[in-house]
This record gives C-alpha cells, sequence and structure tokens, in this order.
C-alpha cells in the first residue's frame, strides 16, 4: 500500500501543540502530587492577605470588620515622617547589600578554591568544617560572637598581645554603633559561607571536564582555566540566586540584630522587624505593624521584578 503524502492542513494539526487541559490529564501524576503544596500555598501565603485591610484602618482588636475606623493612608504618611522608621530603613538596606556583596563574593571564591582542592580527604573537612555553624542557631551563635568581641575575649586578647591596645583600654566592639554593620557582615558570612557554596559546587559539577582539558591543552593555566571555564560555567546559577537575593533585600533578618543589640548600638542595630516588634505589636498598635510589613513586602515584590527584568533586557538568565 502507498504512503499518501500528509496534507498542508494534516501536518499543521499533527504539528499543533498539546492543548493546556491535555497536558493536565497526560501529567495528572504531577497534579495530584503537586495538590498538597498548592492548598498548603494559598491557605499560608495568599489568604492571609486579607490582613492587609488592616493597614487602612484604626484597628481594635475587639471591633469586627465592618465596625472598624478607616483612616486610608495614614499609617504609611507616619512611617515616612518617622525618624525612627527612616533609621531602621537605613539599618536594614545597609546591612542587606553588606551581606549581599560579603554573602556573594565569598561563597563563590570558597566554592572556586573547593573545586580546585584535589586531595580529597581535606576537601571533606574543609566542607564539614564550613558547613557546621550554618546548624548553630543565632542564638548560641550570638553568644559566641559576644564572647570573642568582649573586652576579655579573643580578639581584645590578640590585640594586647601584638600591642595595639593597651591593658585596660580594651575595646567595647558591641557598645560601638559604628561597627556593628561590619560585625553583622562578618557574623553572617562565617555563619552561612559554608551553606551558601553548596549550590555552586553542585552547579561546578555540570560543567564539561573537557573544556578544562581543551583550555588545558591550549596552555591556560589554574587561574585562566578559572576565569575562562568555571565562572562562565557557573554564571546563569550566580545570575539567577543575585535575583532571587535582590529581591530579598529589606530582609536584612531577625535574630542576629536582635541578640547582638543593645542601648549602645540601638541607633545602628534596629531593622525593619524589630521596629515592628518594638512599635507596633509591643504596643498594641497593629495596624502600624501591618503597613511596615505590607511595604517591604510591595519594595521586595518591585525589587523582585525589576532585578528579573533588567537579567531578561542583558540576555542573561533570569527567574521568569
Amino acid at each position: 500500500m502507498e504512503n499518501t503524502p500528509l496534507t498542508a492542513s494534516a501536518k499543521t494539526e499533527s504539528n499543533k501543540p498539546a492543548g493546556f487541559f491535555t497536558k493536565l490529564v497526560r501529567q495528572r501524576a504531577l497534579v495530584l502530587m503537586s495538590v498538597p503544596f498548592i492548598l498548603w500555598l494559598f491557605i499560608f501565603k495568599y489568604l492571609p492577605l486579607w490582613g492587609w485591610t488592616i493597614a487602612f484602618q484604626d484597628f481594635k482588636p475587639a471591633k469586627g470588620f465592618f465596625n472598624q475606623r478607616w483612616v486610608g493612608f495614614e499609617h504609611f504618611s507616619f512611617l515616612f515622617q518617622d525618624e525612627r522608621f527612616l533609621r531602621v530603613l537605613r539599618n536594614t538596606l545597609a546591612m542587606s547589600s553588606i551581606n549581599l556583596a560579603l554573602g556573594f563574593v565569598t561563597a563563590i571564591i570558597l566554592a572556586l578554591l573547593l573545586n580546585e582542592v584535589r586531595h580529597v580527604y581535606f576537601k571533606r573537612v574543609v566542607q564539614t568544617v564550613s558547613y557546621l555553624p550554618h546548624f548553630i542557631s543565632w542564638v548560641v551563635a550570638a553568644s559566641i560572637v559576644q564572647s570573642t568581641l568582649s573586652p576579655d575575649g579573643i580578639i581584645n586578647q590578640m590585640m594586647l598581645w601584638f600591642g595595639w591596645v593597651d591593658k585596660g583600654n580594651e575595646i567595647l566592639f558591641l557598645g560601638i554603633g559604628e561597627y556593628f554593620w561590619g560585625i553583622f557582615g562578618a557574623s553572617s558570612v562565617w555563619k552561612d559561607v559554608g551553606w551558601n557554596t553548596i549550590v555552586y559546587l553542585a552547579a561546578m559539577t555540570m560543567i564539561d571536564p573537557a573544556q578544562y582539558e581543551a583550555a588545558k591543552m591550549d596552555g591556560a593555566n589554574r587561574f585562566q582555566r578559572i576565569w575562562y571555564v568555571t565562572l562562565p560555567g557557573i554564571k546563569p546559577v550566580i545570575i539567577v540566586l543575585l535575583i532571587m537575593q535582590i529581591g530579598h533585600l529589606l530582609e536584612a533578618g531577625f535574630e542576629p540584630q536582635y541578640l547582638l543589640g543593645n542601648g549602645m548600638n540601638v541607633d545602628y542595630s534596629e531593622v525593619i522587624d524589630i521596629f515592628v516588634l518594638k512599635y507596633g505589636i509591643a504596643q498594641g498598635n497593629f495596624s502600624l505593624s501591618v503597613a511596615a510589613g505590607m511595604f517591604k513586602t510591595v519594595v521586595s515584590f518591585i525589587l523582585l521584578f525589576a532585578a528579573n527584568y533588567l537579567a531578561k533586557r542583558m540576555g542573561e538568565s533570569r527567574l521568569f
């Protein structure tokens, strides 16, 4: 029996992509597996957005929703006129930027160095030691930082040994506000640098070893192989993680600032989350708390989409 050629309409029909519902039927197992996650996402992430209405009310817990007094953008106006909020906004942006810059650079450098280590036992020891601080709670980590930086801690003792300070004139590091941002950045790097290298080391394993062999045959030394093979190979991962971190630029943290902060460095240690706790929830001003949290969420949303758009315009990898 002779094979008759397909008509143009038949070819078009055969090449037509499957419809949305057809794909759902074909991938019904994956859809069913994702149902619990979708329910969790809706209940705990999207349903609570109804509470944003509190930011536009003079909220009183004893009153019903329809009995609340609506005040419009009054709480937002108060926030941007309050010196305390502007101060914590400055601190949040500063510490997030420091953490972003130091966290990215140190994690990439450590991953590159570990990738070049050929002694497997030594590499595993270094990885284990660098990972361990991540599994320590900030309560314990803050105690270690406070002990290290205390007047009788190891830092002051080393400075005494080198003659950089005199006996009795030890530096109270956590008592000087200008030092707090640097202390926070160094503490965050110490705690999370090992954990942050995991994704970069995983990305490096996907690079074709033939590229290293070709670069070596062309006369490239080890540094040149890192610069022209390894870094371009993990560039998409770096861009995607950078976009995600920019979206969390107003998420400077809460535990380290709360635990390491004190009355002497309060002007540099307070962040938005502490402001919400201290001046909102603790004083029963729930509308102000929701307004501050809403501001942080909206700005993070804008930063995320702006960073993703810039990556798209530059032809780089992006989230969506």
